[in-house]
């Protein structure tokens, strides 16, 4: 009876092992970092970051000339048109027109110095004395002429006179755009009680507004500023687009 006694726990004890054998296993699952989403993350922040600097690259020249001629060196300067700080620059998507109505992409016009006269299309006599000085100023610019494109920008549904057209037309070609006046107000504003119509707009070859032209401008003082941006830009800006 004692050796059969005796056998019993150990049989139990197997028992209970193989028991524990058979019961399921379980696991602790722990979360995981997503190695994709962060290389995306990575990955988009170092371009956003490369964009920048290229966009300052760009911008640096015509940041310095602005500055070397209307900040660190003003002995005696005193630009006569209304700098604009900051500078605004062309909304990628300004709705221009040519006369024919074929839509025309904003960036088309960057590249050049531009000298712009915003009117009606039947141009009154601000308008008219606009174009004349537009003309005459880039003619008298000599060899440096090219540097500088002359704009009209309508801002209304009229048709300009074929007289007018011949006459911006020579010696060189005007370009002429209609644009909405909302859209274009995004964009060029008038001096405080001023009409958008009273004054030109003088715009660099990266597209930006950086000049307001005093409304009835003088020739002679209209003129040094221009020649002082050309200089100014002399060692980046080329002649044409």
């Amino acid at each position: 009876m004692s050796g059969s006694n005796s056998s019993a726990p150990a049989s139990s004890s197997n028992a209970s092992a193989a028991a524990d054998a058979l019961a399921p296993l379980s696991f602790t699952v722990h979360s995981m970092p997503a190695p994709a989403l962060a290389d995306e993350q990575r990955r988009t922040a170092s371009g956003r970051l490369k964009m920048l600097l290229v966009l300052l690259v760009c911008a640096a020249p015509v940041v310095a000339s602005y500055l070397t001629y209307f900040v660190i060196r003003p002995e005696g300067r005193t630009n006569y048109s209304e700098l604009m700080a900051p500078l605004r620059p062309i909304p990628p998507d300004l709705p221009l027109t040519d006369l024919q109505g074929s839509p025309v992409r904003a960036d088309t016009l960057k590249g050049q110095w531009l000298l712009v006269v915003v009117s009606g299309g039947a141009c009154d006599a601000t308008c008219e004395r606009h174009l004349w000085l537009q003309r005459q100023l880039r003619e008298t610019l000599g060899r440096e002429k090219d540097r500088l494109d002359k704009v009209w920008l309508i801002n209304d549904a009229a048709t300009p006179r074929a007289q007018t057209l011949d006459a911006i037309s020579t010696p060189t070609q005007a370009t002429v755009l209609r644009v909405p006046p909302a859209a274009l107000a995004a964009w060029l504003q008038p001096a405080k009680g001023q009409a958008i119509s009273d004054h030109l707009y003088i715009i660099d070859p990266l597209g930006n507004w950086m000049m307001r032209v005093p409304p009835a401008a003088e020739p002679a003082k209209l003129k040094r500023d221009v020649e002082k941006l050309l200089r100014a830009s002399a060692g980046w800006d080329k002649p044409g687009r």
